[in-house]
């Protein structure tokens, strides 16, 4: 099942999660023409436990699986029936961004974690920092969000290199990946991906 209106990270929703190829049938609206979209968190418990899936999509979403000039319509459908398969994330060449949140401060960093190729299915995230020979485990906050804290009460020292492990267990390093001088809602491109 998909419903409407569900949060969306940034404006299109693209480039922050798995990768899907879905259609929905039953609605006159529905093209029937398979659309790919990027689902960026799951529904643990609720409203989701009596379905074996379930994806709360952005109208932009939604709109793409209507036939022309029905867009609107299929957006106040509600609850639709879907067809949809897992795809490789592929965003034509660009490389893993991090968006740091606009909360982060010098004692705390999270990141949004965008345009992961391959799986897109980010099972975990490690920080480096300034002058470390180690890695920091980060903390999932929500969908693409990771997220870590100073634990000794000194701010964390930049630049951060970031090693990213898929779901299916491949590592990927972004070294240096977040400048020293780093801003609160700047957005920091590397210069890997997964299959590029």
């Amino acid at each position: 099942m998909i419903a409407a209106g569900g949060p969306s990270l940034f404006k299109n929703g693209k480039g922050c999660g798995a990768c899907y190829q879905i259609k929905c049938a039953g609605n006159r609206a529905c093209s029937g023409r398979p659309v790919t979209v990027t689902i960026t968190d799951s529904c643990p418990g609720g409203a989701c436990l009596a379905e074996s899936a379930h994806f709360d999509m952005s109208g932009t979403a939604f709109g793409a699986m209507a036939n022309r000039g029905m867009a609107d319509r299929l957006r106040s459908a509600g609850i639709l029936k879907i067809q949809y398969k897992r795809v490789p994330c592929n965003y034509n060449g660009e490389t893993i961004n991090f968006k740091v949140d606009a909360g982060s401060n010098p004692y705390y960093l999270a990141v949004l974690v965008m345009y992961v190729g391959g799986d897109g299915d980010v099972a975990k995230v490690d920080v480096m920092q300034a002058g470390c020979n180690s890695w920091t485990p980060m903390q999932q906050s929500w969908g693409a969000v990771w997220r870590v804290n100073s634990n000794d009460g000194k701010p964390l020292r930049a630049p951060f290199s970031v090693r990213i492990t898929s779901a299916s267990g491949k590592v990927l390093v972004a070294r240096n990946a977040i400048p020293a001088g780093w801003g609160a809602g700047a957005t920091y491109r590397s210069t890997v991906n997964y299959g590029y």
